[in-house]
């Protein structure tokens, strides 16, 4: 392999620093590089692109762990060099596509539904009237943000007169039904983590409350990475078009022995799933890319 790979990843990131290392061990140079200082240089640059530390050449491979905060401005602006680099022959590992499947929660639910997987119905839309009257349907819903991500912002309402304003909602409800846990008090979900079309961890999360993300408080306990959990999150990486995703299912209260969809994860986060998994996860993914990225340079004279 020939070129340094950028890894987008913005401020002090654990998971960056373990990528960073994973990748520096096989002998390949690790720029990480902020998608905020990024941009665009038509007629200024070779690429037209304005990349910090690699001036008019093109990384060899893109590892996006972090697209950051930003203005809907801003985060189409990242997104847009994404694209750009694809198309000039980049590997982007997870691509813009595959980011914005994700990052948009209606759009996943959408897509995993269309595909046949077993997930809760879902409403979006950009009325609190429209939502006070599928909230008034019943039964309890839980209103998530659009593109929210670690449990922040997660709302269950009973009633229409729950439902907030629109300023406090971005102008969009993403609305599904509440799934409660299989036993009174029993909060708990299931994170499986898949690299290159196969599941390498996984772990169920049991929760203070029916939140059950690990920055919510949520203990970890190891699973092992197969069977239906296994394959429901790898077929929900592909439909969704992720390269790595962390998919989160939880068990149907009316279905025995069925899980199903929550969200697909484009960027995830794995430090607590680290902490219970044998598999060193940021191996796996540096191991996986920089295969897609040898699989893309070109051969020799």
């Amino acid at each position: 392999m020939s070129g340094a790979v950028a890894l987008f990843t913005d401020g002090a990131d654990w998971h960056a620093a373990r990528l960073e290392r994973a990748i520096i061990r096989r002998g390949v140079e690790c720029r990480r590089v902020s998608l905020n200082a990024c941009g665009f240089a038509v007629g200024r640059t070779r690429t037209g692109l304005l990349l910090p530390g690699f001036g008019d050449n093109l990384p060899s491979g893109a590892f996006v762990r972090v697209v950051g905060q930003g203005s809907f401005e801003q985060v189409t602006l990242r997104l847009g060099v994404l694209h750009a680099l694809a198309r000039l022959g980049v590997p982007v590992y997870n691509t813009a596509r595959a980011i914005e499947h994700c990052v948009d929660k209606s759009t996943t639910s959408f897509l995993l539904s269309h595909a046949g997987l077993p997930t809760p119905s879902s409403v979006a839309v950009q009325s609190a009237e429209m939502a006070r009257a599928v909230v008034k349907d019943g039964p309890d819903c839980v209103l998530k943000p659009l593109f929210g991500a670690q449990g922040r912002g997660l709302r269950r309402l009973s009633r229409p007169d729950e439902v907030p304003e629109p300023e406090a909602v971005a102008g969009v409800y993403y609305l599904q039904p509440f799934v409660p846990p299989l036993r009174v008090g029993e909060w708990r979900d299931c994170r499986v983590f898949v690299v290159g079309g196969r599941a390498v961890a996984a772990m169920v999360r049991h929760g203070r409350s029916w939140i059950t993300n690990v920055r919510q408080g949520a203990r970890c306990e190891a699973l092992a990475p197969e069977g239906t959990v296994a394959d429901l999150a790898v077929r929900a990486a592909a439909v969704v078009g992720a390269d790595y995703a962390g998919v989160d299912l939880i068990a149907d209260p009316n279905e025995q022995d069925r899980w199903l969809v929550l969200e697909v994860n484009s960027m995830p986060a794995w430090q607590g799933l680290q902490s219970v998994s044998k598999v060193d996860i940021a191996d796996a993914l540096a191991a996986d890319f920089l295969r897609r990225v040898d699989a893309a340079a070109p051969e020799g004279p």
